[in-house]
């Protein structure tokens, strides 16, 4: 396919001005050399060992009952009468129903009676492992109760390499190791119930032109080629993927994109090299959405299931009969998917019906299956409270006591007028569209072509999720208002708002003036900026005429504040992300002090947009038909960029402020290997089992680092204690462990870090290996990677 792609572009080079010929030319020749994605064959079949044992015996049993024409059913995707995104075929005959897969990464999608949980960014910004698990695992009780075999979901990809990626707020944080540790836990809970989806395979790191153009859109091409080297695909991309496959994961999405010109859903290099061989990957490989290109070349690549459904697929039974398609992967592919039913239980006859709960049009009458648990609303307040974070509070203007007199502005503060299921499948409600005033018919333009320009807010109501297949929807939406208004009527406090004007009158009798605005992201498009204009130009006109404005922001990603940040009359300012259905309820929490803010920022906020150079704005095309994103930073993303540049960030990765204050001290570091005998300190790690996960010996414990903190103030709260490691040969600082916990005032904890092999390797390129080098590692303690409170060494001398 890619010769047939170079010769296009070579005709149509041909076709521009004689003046441009020669460039275009070298263009696409550039582009068709560029770091290509070397070759992996056979694609490895599954190990069924650990806790597949039992799984894949079963499974191997079932597949063996079946004819080709029966395994060619269970990897196509079917039309089915239920509302799931997507249906694997089932094979009546001996007791295969087949598979539900349903959006989405934050809750069950366009479904009734399940919640709203908070988006992944708002988990990323909780800082909170145990949060994710439980989260996960109330998430996956819901899918499951709605007869929903696979959950899609959690998102590790896009990691958060564009600042204006727009779908960044599906994932959990711009750095690896924290989206990695709570992806992991995110798995173990769902998977509690159901598979876990995790996506998208891999380096998906932009919206635009993240599936080829249509010739009715513009003149046909390819999806964007993300050219990554092999070292920042391990140290980086992969790194998250890594931790989910390792926590269990039954099923990995593969994206729309290419990586090094080769699609990612039949790039054998990643499919069958990296992820079955290299991580071990047990499970089964489903394709995004209409992200097939091919058919044999797909399946021979390691795609195990095509969804929603698959012409270039209906004939692998007659691959497999003239010698195309080896029928070892024919088997191979429906091992991983029934596998995979097996290992979750769901062939035991207590599982819900697929698809019980999903109706097909929530405007017809369905049957109602209430999948929400009670015991959970702890959980959704919690993780909803637990993701604001308080980057401003000038002289304790935070929190709230009791004040006599309040206004209100601005258009999040309220809930949208219309919250109400449409016919279509594809609606504002279903979507996460509900604020922004979009049609669904403008809705459906933008999902299909991403060809619309997005707003940058939603200006008819407060988010509590972004827009597209992760948004969510809840139970209910408490919106700000209505918890202030609750409070207000708990403390007698007298409440002005203005939620329409961009420049409303101040009462001076108000003891604060609080403003309510987001930041808008969505599916099908990378935002138009970082910064709503219309939203600063609100915050501004309210603080020339109120000394005490609080801003909140709902902020779907990176939200840039300096048009207003330093206004004295600015005296807080909490990023409030995305909540989920308890928005309102989580706010006043935190700005009335029940709670001390916890969240801290899991990305870097910039200055100014230009401070993220080259990975502000998604990549064009360069050649028309071809588009390419060069990946040239390698791993000097996010916090690793600023560093690297010498960049002062506003808002620094890991920064956020609390009601209390905390003290670091005592800190020590330990080498195991200097007291433990069998801890090997070798450059190349010891030979082990390939498991899920990887090698067995990356995962060791081979150093550990402890610290004690004490809250020193006067108010109960959780501090996130960071640690960084300063690598011979790679970045400054990359997070390496975190932990969160609740001090009381005057206390003191102690906190402890594990090491793995892994935290400390880098990947050889030469060696295709993770390699422990010789030489001096720094460790780093602190409240942000920018506040480091205490210092320690270790040395490896292997």
């Amino acid at each position: 396919m890619t010769a047939k792609l170079f010769l296009i572009g070579l005709l149509l080079a041909f076709l521009q001005p004689n003046d441009t010929l020669a460039q275009n030319i070298s263009n696409t020749e550039l582009n068709w050399s560029y770091g290509r994605s070397s070759p992996v064959y056979p694609s490895p079949t599954g190990a069924g060992t650990g806790k597949w044992t039992e799984a894949y015996s079963k499974a191997r049993a079932m597949v063996s009952k079946m004819t080709n024409d029966e395994k060619a059913t269970v990897v196509v995707g079917v039309s089915a009468s239920n509302g799931c995104s997507g249906n694997s075929g089932a094979v009546d005959r001996i007791g295969f129903p087949g598979l539900c897969l349903q959006d989405g990464p934050s809750g069950v999608r366009g479904a009734d009676f399940v919640s709203a949980f908070p988006s992944g960014v708002h988990i990323g910004a909780s800082w909170n492992s145990t949060l994710a698990n439980s989260v996960g695992t109330f998430m996956g009780a819901e899918f499951k109760k709605k007869g929903v075999n696979v959950a899609l979901g959690p998102v590790v990809g896009p990691l958060g390499r564009i600042a204006r990626g727009g779908r960044n707020w599906e994932g959990f944080s711009a750095d690896p190791f924290l989206a990695g540790r709570l992806a992991g836990e995110t798995v173990i809970g769902l998977q509690k119930s159901v598979i876990a989806s995790v996506k998208h395979f891999i380096a998906n790191e932009q919206e635009k032109d993240r599936n080829p153009a249509l010739p009715v859109i513009a003149s046909w091409s390819n999806s964007v080629s993300s050219n990554i080297d092999d070292r920042s695909m391990h140290e980086l991309y992969l790194w998250p993927f890594q931790d989910a496959v390792k926590a269990g994961a039954g099923s990995v999405m593969c994206s729309y994109n290419r990586v090094n010109n080769s699609y990612a859903c039949q790039n054998s290099k990643t499919l069958n090299g990296l992820l079955k061989t290299e991580l071990g990957f047990q499970g089964f490989v489903v394709s995004d959405w209409y992200a097939l290109h091919s058919g044999v070349a797909s399946a021979a690549a390691g795609m195990d299931l095509v969804m929603p459904d698959a012409s270039l697929w209906k004939g692998l039974n007659q691959a497999v009969q003239n010698g195309s398609l080896p029928e070892a992967r024919l088997d191979d592919m429906a091992m991983r998917i029934i596998a995979a039913w097996y290992l979750l239980g769901q062939d035991a006859g207590s599982y819900p019906q697929k698809g019980v709960g999903m109706a097909s049009s929530m405007t017809s009458p369905h049957k109602i299956v209430n999948a929400v648990d009670p015991a959970s609303k702890p959980t959704v307040l919690q993780a909803a409270i637990e993701g604001h974070v308080l980057v401003k509070n000038v002289q304790n203007a935070l929190p709230l006591k009791k004040p006599a007199m309040l206004s209100l502005f601005g258009y999040d503060a309220t809930i949208p007028l219309v919250n109400n299921p449409s016919s279509l499948s594809l609606s504002r409600w279903a979507s996460g569209f509900a604020s922004t005033g979009i049609s669904d018919a403008q809705l459906l333009l933008l999902m299909a072509t991403g060809v619309t320009t997005p707003p940058g807010a939603a200006t008819a109501g407060t988010i509590i999720s972004g827009g597209g297949s992760g948004a969510n929807t809840g139970l209910y939406i408490s919106a700000p208002y209505d918890a202030f208004q609750q409070q207000a009527y708990e403390d007698s406090t007298y409440l002005h708002w203005d939620f329409q004007s961009s420049n409303p009158n101040i009462n001076p009798a108000s003891d604060a003036c609080i403003v309510f605005i987001n930041e808008l992201a969505f599916e099908s498009a990378d935002r138009p900026g970082l910064a709503d204009p219309g939203s600063d130009k609100l915050v501004s006109n309210v603080a020339r005429s109120c000394k005490n404005t609080m801003v909140v922001i709902h902020n779907a990603g990176i939200r840039l504040v300096d048009n207003w940040i330093d206004n004295p009359n600015i005296t807080a300012v909490i990023y409030a992300h995305l909540p989920g259905q308890d928005s309102g309820r989580a706010l006043v929490e935190i700005m009335y002090g029940r709670q001390s803010p916890s969240g801290r920022l899991p990305y870097t906020v910039a200055k100014k947009e230009n401070d993220y150079g080259d990975l502000l704005a998604p990549s064009q095309s360069n050649t028309g038909t071809d588009p390419q994103s060069n990946f040239k930073e390698g791993l000097e993303i996010d916090y690793r960029a600023f560093i690297a540049k010498n960049i002062t960030p506003r808002y620094e990765f890991g920064y956020g402020l609390t009601y209390t204050k905390f003290d670091y001290s005592s800190m020590a570091v330990a080498l195991f290997s200097s007291v433990i005998a069998n801890i090997s300190m070798t450059y190349l790690p010891p030979p082990s089992p390939i498991e899920s996960g990887g090698m067995t010996s990356l995962f060791e414990t081979i150093a550990s680092a402890d610290c004690r903190i004490t809250n020193s103030g006067q108010v109960s709260a959780a501090e996130v204690a960071q640690l960084y490691l300063g690598i011979p040969n790679a970045p400054l600082k990359q997070l390496r462990g975190f932990r969160k916990k609740i001090l009381q005032p005057g206390t003191t904890e102690n906190f402890h870090f594990d090491l793995t092999r892994r935290d400390m390797s880098i990947w050889s390129t030469v060696d295709q290996n993770w390699v422990l080098q010789k030489g001096d590692y720094k460790i780093y303690i602190g409240a942000s990677v920018s506040d480091i409170r205490l210092r320690g060494n270790l040395t490896i001398n292997n």
